[in-house]
């Protein structure tokens, strides 16, 4: 026998466990003497605790017991079913063997069963059998003629004795334990492959009538009538065979369900694209395609007309026959629509195109009828081009236009070119200003645009007006390019007689300019963005070159007029001018002939060419006082100097009527605090003198003061030192907005006195 330590050893082992945790426990509730009190009831309480566990263990154990002896049962029950089972299946085994040959006796029995009822099936419709060839003649005729309600019920009885026999032969193959054969099958197919013939035949026939349902709705609407009767019939016959096959099993007979109905529908949607087709294609390129579009147009309200007013009452209400074409008609218009979309087209088939899509197509003369309203609520139709669609082709119409309207203006700035080798003067408005065409032809152009653009909507609007800032751009900066090749070459051959109108052209093209900064100003007023568009990824300035054109067109003319100057110049401040007063009359009758040109400048650049004329005059005036061409001997010739040069400043001031200096500094008042200067009879005031200046014309050197020092004749070393060294002292910057008058006039250097070395230096 085996030890019990070696049988059970987790016994011993939890006996273990369980001695060790009562030691712990003891020791931990007896640790004091006075606990031993208490002993007694901690026996008691454990010997309870320890019997409630074993009375549990022994339940458990008895219930386990239990359903073990009962599973047993269990098992024994069913291994006596099993025994019993297993000799029925051996004995009914042993019968079905002796019981072969007489099932083989029984097939022919099977046999002739079949054949009998065949038989019986076929002398039951032999009448019928023997009259389906003359019926599939006779209703191919009526087919022909298009009887076609005659034709249907005759039609209706070939399928119905089809499927009789066909369900009698399936019977009693049923009848017989066995399936339809596939001989009997192509058997009563071929002798009814008429009727299949017929059913293509009147399909065609009604598919014929249905799509030509608009023709036929105003002269005779029968044969669509008798269609729609025909639809709803087989209709109807696909749902009751759909339902006896759901009742009965019974098989759908060939060709079963037909759809007609939905034929219909795609014959009728079909019919509608095919009328599309229909309209001529062979001038729907260049001016043709508004007419094509207008076609449209009536072709398809005409239509809805016909379907509301004709076709409509030929159909059950259900069909909703309006909605039907709207939906058809939208569906082949997209698809029209989508193909002229993508085709090169020019700018006027796009506007004929957005214009149609936009204004025309949901106007009241189309879609938007008041007759349609009701319908088109209940069909939701969308847009004819997608907004990714009509953003390409306004895209495709600015970029046309624009491509149009830069060869126009690179036409008209050839012309304005050609205009400046003119031998005559450009022409003056009606306010007597010189302009030529080129800002009526650019304004024109952009303007009418911008218009065109407008009707079809605000944003295309936009989109013109930025392109054609864009473009005005370019063309200012070949314009100013222009202008200055146009000095070059006058300054080249200023004695060439196709340049004698030169400084008028400049006048006009300034003109020109401030006509056009007023129409760009309109054209930017006109949009409601100001985004940068889609052409660069900066705002167009055209502002800015205008400005840039104005400004080079200005310089052009003041080099003009110091070209006209040149010759009078060195005239100036010499000792011949001091005594005669030449050549101040004859640089004036230059100003005169100026400024009188001038005047037939627009506003506000006829101020600012006087403006300059008189800054260019002083600078000049200046420059050829700081020659040095004249130095005074004596207080006369101070005097004399000082008084000729008011002189001329009095017929400056004439000539310019007054006319005010740019910004903080006035060119016309320096002259007399020059004069004032040389006038000074005492040296000692030059210093507080010097200050005066410095204060007024803050860009005064030390080499101009000293120019005008030496031009007075009588100042001492050490006058001359305190004067430059308080100059030196008061210098202070320039201040904002103030133009420097002295920085453009250049001090001559001083010359040098070379002495030979065996004589004495003067």
């Amino acid at each position: 026998m085996v030890p019990e330590a070696e049988v059970w050893p987790e016994v011993e082992r939890a006996e273990c466990l369980a001695r060790g945790a009562a030691l712990k426990w003891a020791s931990g509730v007896f640790c004091r003497p006075e606990h031993l009190e208490r002993l007694t009831h901690y026996k008691k309480r454990e010997s309870q605790r320890t019997a409630s566990v074993h009375t549990r263990l022994k339940a458990m154990v008895q219930s386990y017991l239990e359903e073990v002896g009962w599973g047993l049962g269990q098992l024994r029950e069913a291994r006596a079913k099993l025994k019993e089972v297993s000799h029925t299946l051996k004995k009914a085994g042993l019968e079905s063997d002796g019981s072969t040959e007489s099932m083989k006796s029984l097939e022919r029995l099977r046999e002739v069963s079949v054949n009998h009822n065949q038989l019986c099936a076929a002398v039951s419709n032999l009448p019928r059998l023997y009259s389906v060839g003359s019926m599939v003649l006779e209703t191919e005729r009526l087919v022909e003629s298009r009887r076609l309600l005659e034709a249907h019920a005759r039609l209706t009885d070939l399928e119905q004795w089809q499927d009789d026999i066909l369900w009698q032969l399936h019977g009693a193959a049923g009848m017989a334990g066995s399936v339809l054969s596939t001989e009997d099958q192509d058997l009563v197919a071929k002798y009814f492959c008429g009727v299949g013939q017929l059913v293509d035949a009147l399909g065609r026939e009604l598919w014929t009538v249905v799509t030509g349902a608009l023709a036929l709705a105003q002269q005779n609407p029968t044969p669509f009538v008798s269609a729609v009767r025909i639809v709803e019939r087989e209709e109807a016959l696909d749902q009751a065979l759909l339902a006896e096959r759901t009742r009965t099993s019974r098989p759908l007979p060939p060709r079963r369900p037909r759809c007609w109905r939905a034929c219909f529908f795609q014959v009728l949607e079909e019919a509608v694209s095919a009328r599309f087709r229909s309209v001529s294609y062979l001038h729907t390129r260049g001016p043709g395609l508004a007419g094509h579009l207008s076609a449209l147009q009536h072709g398809v309200m005409a239509d809805l007309d016909t379907v509301r007013h004709l076709l409509e009452h030929c159909v059950p209400p259900h069909y909703q026959l309006t909605g039907v074409y709207l939906k058809a008609s939208h569906h082949c218009l997209c698809t029209h629509l989508a193909q002229v979309s993508s085709w090169d087209l020019e700018s006027g088939e796009i506007f004929a195109v957005l214009n149609w899509v936009l204004h025309v197509y949901n106007s009241a003369d189309m879609m938007g009828h008041p007759d349609l309203v009701a319908e088109l609520q209940r069909v939701e139709l969308g847009p004819l081009i997608s907004t990714e669609g009509l953003e390409q082709l306004q895209t495709k119409y600015v970029q046309s236009v624009r491509k149009s309207v830069s060869e126009w203006m690179h036409k008209a700035l050839q012309v304005e070119l050609q205009d400046w080798q003119k031998d005559q003067e450009p022409d003056t408005d009606h306010e007597g200003f010189y302009h030529t065409s080129l800002p009526t032809i650019i304004t024109q152009m952009l303007e009418e645009n911008a218009r065109v653009a407008l009707m079809i909507g605000e944003s295309l609007r936009d989109q013109t007006i930025q392109m054609g800032l864009y473009e005005m751009e370019i063309l200012l900066n070949r314009f100013r390019e222009a202008l200055v090749e146009f000095g070059k070459e006058h300054r080249r051959n200023p004695s060439n007689n196709q340049n004698k109108f030169y400084l008028h052209y400049l006048l006009a093209s300034i003109s020109n300019c401030i006509i056009l900064k007023k129409s760009t100003e309109s054209l930017q007023q006109q949009q409601c963005s100001r985004s940068a568009g889609q052409f660069s990824r900066t705002p167009p300035n055209p502002l800015a070159a205008l400005d840039r054109a104005v400004r080079r067109a200005c310089r052009l003319v003041m080099d003009q007029l110091l070209l006209d100057l040149q010759p009078f110049l060195p005239g100036l401040l010499t000792r011949p001018w001091l005594l005669q007063g030449d050549p101040t009359p004859k640089l004036c009758s230059v100003l005169e002939h100026h400024l009188d040109l001038y005047s037939q400048v627009r506003p506000p650049c006829r101020q600012r060419l006087q403006e300059e004329a008189q800054w260019v005059v002083v600078v000049e005036y200046v420059r050829a006082l700081m020659q040095k061409r004249l130095v005074c001997r004596s207080s006369e010739d101070r005097r004399q100097l000082a008084q000729q040069m008011l002189q001329d400043d009095q017929l400056f001031r004439e000539i310019f009527h007054g006319q005010e200096g740019e910004g903080s500094v006035n060119p016309s008042a320096l002259l007399p605090v020059l004069a004032d200067f040389i006038r000074l009879k005492d040296p000692g005031m030059l210093t507080l003198e010097v200050s005066g200046l410095a204060a007024k014309y803050p860009d005064i050197s030390d080499e101009h003061v000293s120019v005008l020092l030496d031009i007075r004749g009588d100042v001492s070393r050490d006058v001359r030192g305190s004067v430059l060294d308080s100059l030196e002292h008061s210098a202070a910057p320039l201040p904002a907005g103030y133009r420097p008058i002295f920085n453009d006039i250049m001090v001559p250097p001083p010359t040098l006195v070379f002495c030979l070395p065996t004589a004495k230096c003067a």
